[in-house]
């Protein structure tokens, strides 16, 4: 049976973060009643995150103060929603098992949509570092997958905005522009209000149900260098292009403290291999 847009509530980890908050704002943008499990407001919480708290309520969110170990109030929580997006970072990807565990136990969960949003994870083999974290979040797929619990994978590729400023650096004033291995390699950059706006829908939708969904619009295909033309053509200005060979992507990859090698081989996975 399809779940009726109009009807879907969404519970949101995560949502205070980078990519979270686009998701909940696209929820209610889509007329989504939305909630949202953050951590509790402590001394500690920067103003900024408290202003952020602030708006989403505001715009008519409910926000829940938790924890994640708090496994009775997140099944207390699942069990006022219908869907379930995580967009927890990075280093909170293995606490995902934790909201897993509370989803079997509520039961009645529409769709959980773990946080994914970059490559895809089971057709990739990067390099070192980067595999070590994609295994985390294979092992939350296939955790997913054997519980029985209905899915939707998301494939988001590259985050627009934070890719354009990371690859063109257009608020520094410089005349040169670093370009990564050949900087012929086309990427996939979707911008992050698209993402979320797409997942939002995809969540909704029957025919995702149980599966991966790959967001791979044409004319987001682009390479670095193409990108550098672009920018060219729209400030009147031209930019010495400064390359870094593919081999001190790799070479940084081993000698860059984690978790700050894990740029470089995301670097070395979406722009090295030239289409």
């Amino acid at each position: 049976m399809a779940m009726k847009n109009e009807n879907s509530k969404i519970l949101v980890f995560g949502g205070t973060g980078y990519i979270g908050n686009y998701m909940v704002k696209a929820s209610i943008f889509l007329g989504h009643p939305t909630y949202v499990y953050a951590r509790p407001i402590s001394p500690q919480t920067t103003p900024s995150k408290i202003d952020l708290h602030k708006d989403l309520q505001s715009m008519g969110v409910t926000i829940v103060q938790g924890e994640l170990n708090e496994h009775e109030k997140i099944v207390s929580v699942l069990r006022e929603v219908d869907i379930v997006i995580s967009t927890l970072a990075y280093p909170q990807v293995l606490d995902q098992l934790k909201i897993i565990d509370a989803i079997k136990v509520a039961g009645n969960i529409k769709r959980f949509l773990p946080s994914d949003f970059g490559c895809e994870e089971d057709r990739v083999t990067p390099l070192p570092p980067f595999e070590v974290f994609l295994d985390k979040k294979r092992k939350i797929r296939r955790v997913i997958e054997a519980a029985g619990i209905s899915y939707t994978f998301v494939s988001a590729n590259c985050f627009g905005a934070y890719f354009v400023n990371y690859l063109l650096r257009p608020h520094e004033k410089k005349d040169e522009v670093v370009v990564y291995g050949s900087g012929k390699a086309k990427a996939v950059l979707n911008y992050e209000e698209d993402i979320a706006l797409y997942t939002i829908k995809v969540a909704n939708d029957p025919r995702t149900c149980n599966r991966i969904v790959l967001y791979r619009p044409l004319k987001n295909i682009v390479s670095q260098l193409e990108l550098i033309s672009l920018w060219e053509k729209k400030t009147g200005q031209s930019f010495n292009r400064v390359y870094v060979p593919e081999e001190e992507l790799v070479r940084l990859s081993k000698t860059t403290p984690a978790p700050n090698n894990i740029p470089v081989c995301i670097l070395h996975s979406y722009l090295q291999r030239a289409s």
